[in-house]
């Protein structure tokens, strides 16, 4: 018996990373589902930004195991006015020479990796993204000691099963 509960205790965590996030995602609708709908689907979020004009957004932060970030959108009404899947190549090309860091994270959100290089004063801060079909790989902005992005790469992401 225990160890049943075992594994579906196990299973109901896994099913609370990103797994399910599609199911979610699938229960809401823009311009209907309110901010409670958002929550009682996604949980309370790992951070909250201004936007514009009174909306506020949600961040869902699926690192440094998953490969997305979701921002939600909940306009002044209280109801969910986007959902978007943020680590994207559309995106990383927002991320240019110059940009602080502080509009990086509200960008792409919180990464899966912070890397400080203290010889060469500069900081490496990694989002792991799936390349369709299904590789996984690993964007790197980094930033010189005023934390303002001096370059970005893209890369297989070491770690992946298929890419070792």
């Amino acid at each position: 018996m225990k160890i049943v509960l075992k594994l579906l205790a196990l299973v109901a965590a896994s099913c609370l990373l990103s797994a399910c996030d599609p199911q979610r995602i699938a229960e809401l609708e823009e311009g209907v589902s309110t901010e409670a709908d958002v929550r009682a689907k996604f949980g309370a979020p790992d951070g909250v930004w201004p936007g514009a004009g009174g909306e506020r957004i949600f961040e869902y932060n699926r690192q440094p195991s998953g490969h997305q970030n979701y921002m939600i959108g909940i306009g002044p009404d209280g109801r969910m006015s986007s959902l978007r899947q943020v680590l994207n190549p559309g995106n990383f090309a927002k991320v240019v020479p110059g940009m602080p860091a502080q509009d990086v994270r509200r960008l792409l959100g919180r990464p899966a990796k912070e890397v400080p290089y203290a010889l060469k004063n500069e900081t490496a801060w990694d989002w792991r993204f799936m390349e369709p079909p299904n590789t996984s790989m690993i964007f790197t902005a980094w930033f010189g000691p005023d934390m303002r992005v001096m370059r970005t790469s893209t890369q297989r992401d070491p770690e992946a099963p298929e890419n070792r």
